[in-house]
């Protein structure tokens, strides 16, 4: 399929996005208005204005909308507070379903970015809500029937393994057996994994690493930097690892493909260019099966991605426009 044939049946498609959803809070603050407290003689940080944004899974869900997706929807788990509030509302904005499963005890996950409203550059420490502990039990058997009643409805599920701690993410030992079990089952819909820390631990979906996650993969099941034993292990019939600008390998029984990244010179801002790569690979993989032609078009994607500030999304006007000016020049 060619990009514009890829883009006109993007709509007729829905995903499924799973995992650690978030809340970014990017917060300008007026470094003038810094005068000490009155109590602790500390200098305050006064924000003056903010813009919400989806993240991590729901920044691949951004993407998933902007391509166009037909149906796009977010499973995951939110504190009641106000931050789940604000991210429901970020998430319906952009016409993203949400099937949040509330933690009464826990936090929104949620990055606070403070940046300074003179110079435009985020200069102090980010602010982060998480909860340092595992799920309750009864939500995390919430997000597990919620998954098996989903996921049969979507043409393609996203999985975003975000969180880099021990514990306090949604995607556990349960619900990777859940995701493992339906990948096994609907061999037709793909199922596309992003984990930061535990890449090993999925079976049969295909998973997508950057080269450090793995390496450290790799380490975790004792074995050398070995992308076919590591596929092997999983037990899916590919493996991806992005590689920044050298591209990305797909390693399949075969052995190793390499597919180049689409060159972007002085890249604004490369956060979020993993996201929108997921996005994109994971609806060429269901409209081809293709997960060489899956990695182009998931670099297509973020080669704009990068070229806007913060965790942006690269639009269906977008794609299309950068094909035709590539045919042209």
């Amino acid at each position: 399929m060619t990009n514009e044939e890829i883009l006109a049946a993007i709509p007729k498609l829905s995903a499924l996005v799973v995992g650690d959803v978030c809340l970014d809070r990017w917060c300008r603050y007026e470094p003038s208005y810094s005068e000490p407290s009155r109590e602790t003689g500390i200098p305050r940080v006064a924000v003056v204005e903010y813009e919400r944004t989806p993240g991590a899974a729901g920044t691949v869900a951004s993407n998933l909308a902007a391509l166009g997706a037909g149906r796009v929807e977010v499973l995951g788990a939110v504190g009641a507070d106000g931050h789940g509030y604000e991210l429901e509302l970020a998430l319906a904005k952009r016409g993203i379903g949400s099937s949040l499963v509330r933690d009464e005890t826990g936090l929104t996950f949620t990055y606070t970015k403070l940046i300074n409203r003179a110079t435009g550059i985020e200069d102090l420490p980010r602010v982060d809500y998480m909860s340092a502990r595992d799920l309750p039990a009864e939500v995390e058997a919430q997000v597990v029937r919620r998954f098996e009643s989903l996921a049969p409805q979507f043409d393609a599920v996203l999985v975003s393994d975000q969180m880099e701690l021990a514990s306090g993410g949604v995607v556990t030992a349960r619900l990777r057996q859940a995701i493992a079990e339906f990948a096994a089952a609907h061999p037709e819909k793909p199922v596309l994994v992003d984990s930061r820390a535990r890449g090993e631990l999925f079976r049969n979906a295909m998973v997508k690493l950057n080269e450090d996650e793995a390496a450290q993969a790799c380490a975790r099941i004792g074995v050398p930097v070995d992308y076919e034993a590591l596929r092997r292990h999983i037990g899916n019939a590919t493996l991806m690892v992005t590689r920044g600008s050298e591209g990305v390998s797909i390693i399949t029984a075969q052995g190793a493909v390499q597919v180049p990244t689409r060159p972007v010179a002085d890249p604004i801002d490369i956060c979020g260019a993993g996201d929108s790569f997921h996005a994109g690979a994971a609806l060429v993989l269901r409209l081809t099966g293709d997960a060489v032609a899956a990695a182009r078009f998931g670099n297509l994607v973020a080669s704009i991605t990068i070229m806007q500030p913060g965790t942006g999304a690269a639009t269906r006007d977008q794609v299309l426009a950068l094909c035709r000016q590539e045919v042209h020049s």
